[in-house]
């Protein structure tokens, strides 16, 4: 979710050791062993990246919360040090724009990401969140193929939404959750399923349309639905809180039905979420 920045203003230094002086519970991330430590071992294991700097108490502070976790979870994910000042080259290919910045891979791909530091019980949970949505989908730290068992209809389903046909993983998933009420990720898929196709089809300008007509809740609802397609999380819901205090009634409770919609797309740990329903909860009391 992180955006572009320029780092080459930042100074040079010399390779610096990892926040508290050792690196038994990370490695110091360099452009030599950045493939091999980070993107490879992520085949393996969720790869914790923290991008941090030495002048940061914020950094510093994460930075052994991280390892702690990482020490007492021994082995089940790896975490990883990018010291933005002594290797901007590794900071550049992440985009951040502030440090702290954590960013999670599993299979060479970034799955999770937040800025800024997080109390332990919070990071507890985040990596507890990794963890789960990683389980039995990589190879492991022996580095032995996990199989997965799955059901021939889920499978079908997980296709069609992969192939971007919409119409045909909606109903297999209704299929799926029509044999079982409880199967969670049908429930997830289908939510969303839901919030692609809406997003898919509102017009371009949908943003703009928001903001000169400020209270029009349709043009808010659109207006937020793009901006999480352009990864304005915390925008989006902001939006909405913002209508939450100015409606009452039966529109108050449209927007934040719509609103809690939106959170239910996301991990419940997601520090957007997390900000979001604190404010929601203000806005409303």
């Amino acid at each position: 979710m992180a955006g572009a920045v320029d780092l080459s203003a930042l100074k040079q230094r010399a390779q610096q050791p990892a926040p508290g002086g050792s690196a038994s519970a990370g490695i110091e991330v360099t452009e030599a062993n950045f493939e091999a430590e980070v993107l490879v071992r992520s085949n393996e294991v969720p790869v914790v990246v923290l991008l941090w700097s030495q002048r940061s108490e914020a950094c510093v502070r994460l930075a052994e919360s991280l390892k702690a976790l990482a020490s007492s979870d021994a082995g089940k994910w790896a975490l990883a040090l990018v010291n933005v000042d002594a290797v901007p080259r590794v900071a550049q290919m992440f985009g951040v724009d502030a440090v702290p910045t954590v960013v999670a891979l599993a299979g060479g791909r970034p799955v999770a990401s937040f800025q800024g530091g997080q109390p332990a019980d919070q990071l507890r949970r985040w990596v507890d969140s990794l963890l789960s949505a990683t389980a039995g989908k990589l190879a492991g730290a022996a580095g032995d193929e996990v199989e997965e068992d799955v059901d021939p209809a889920l499978e079908q389903a997980r296709d069609h939404l992969d192939a971007g046909d919409f119409p045909a993983a909606t109903a297999a998933y209704q299929a799926l959750l029509a044999a079982d009420p409880n199967h969670e990720e049908a429930k997830g898929a289908l939510r969303q399923l839901e919030y692609l196709q809406r997003a898919t089809a509102h017009r371009p300008d949908a943003i703009a349309a928001a903001d000169g007509d400020p209270t029009n809740i349709e043009l808010a609802f659109a207006a937020a639905d793009v901006q999480i397609m352009n990864r304005e999380v915390g925008s989006a819901f902001d939006r909405l809180i913002a209508l939450v205090r100015k409606t009452s009634g039966d529109d108050k409770t449209r927007v934040r039905t719509r609103l809690i919609e939106l959170f239910e797309l996301f991990d419940p740990a997601d520090p957007d979420v997390i900000a979001g329903r604190r404010n929601l909860a203000n806005a409303l009391y």
